[in-house]
């Protein structure tokens, strides 16, 4: 507990100290030569960085499923607070997400996630989201690949929650596959309403692609069904303890 404490602690200074001293930095140069791709690399090293600090891990299982040459919806379910980082580091190396407006408030992270392309969905406004949705569908015609969590939030269990229709819909409107992903562990590294960070391996499963050449938004339910079941079957397919596996 002593070294999580003092992992945790050097994890949220080391973060920190990078996002202040990157996120302008890399801001002002994709602002004045269009270098979006900039911002993707110091995303990606920021992560790296709060892994190897913290001493979380992660294996993925199925890679052979990942589309890197079209765009993408990657759906998976969601149990703490590292799972985004985690899949955004081991899914794809130009990863979009939909992300809370929440984080808005996070004046150089937002700024960053905007200039990224990264899409603030505001589910307690309708008229909003739905433009959200639609830009995100408009994002992935353009090439963009997104990683969504349709449950909204965060599992207290291993069940899954209810999904959201939103992000399935985004898919059918951009007629782009949707990749099911199951991860496990995150749950361990980081319990929600908890500061600890807890060195863990995070374990990732990811599916075959489903299909949505020719689907309609009056397709959205069954589709939700079937995606709902494949991740629970990559989540009982891992064969991971249900907290997850401690790091060595």
């Amino acid at each position: 507990m002593i070294i999580a404490a003092f992992r945790t602690v050097a994890t949220y200074v080391a973060v920190s100290l990078y996002v202040l001293i990157a996120a302008p930095i890399g801001i002002l140069l994709a602002i004045l030569f269009q270098w979006k791709s900039l911002l993707y690399s110091l995303g990606h090293l920021g992560v790296r960085l709060a892994l190897f600090t913290s001493g979380i891990s992660f294996r993925v299982v199925g890679r052979e499923h990942l589309p890197l040459d079209r765009a993408a919806v990657y759906c998976s379910n969601h149990q703490s607070n590292v799972d985004p980082p985690v899949l955004f580091e081991a899914l794809h190396p130009r990863m979009h997400i939909l992300y809370k407006h929440e984080i808005d408030q996070i004046p150089l992270l937002a700024r960053a996630f905007r200039l990224g392309g990264f899409i603030p969905v505001d589910r307690r406004n309708r008229e909003s989201a739905l433009r959200s949705i639609e830009n995100g569908a408009s994002s992935i015609r353009s090439g963009n690949s997104f990683l969504i969590f349709p449950e909204g939030t965060r599992s207290h269990t291993a069940e899954l929650l209810p999904f959201k229709k939103g992000g399935i819909h985004m898919a059918i409107l951009a007629q782009a596959p949707i990749v099911p992903v199951a991860i496990r562990g995150g749950r361990a590294a980081m319990q929600r309403g908890s500061w600890l960070i807890r060195p863990v391996v995070i374990e990732i499963a990811a599916g075959a692609p489903i299909e949505t050449t020719g689907m309609s938004p009056d397709n959205r339910d069954r589709l939700i069904t079937l995606v709902r079941a494949q991740i629970e079957e990559l989540l009982r397919g891992l064969g991971a303890q249900p907290g997850g596996l401690t790091s060595g």
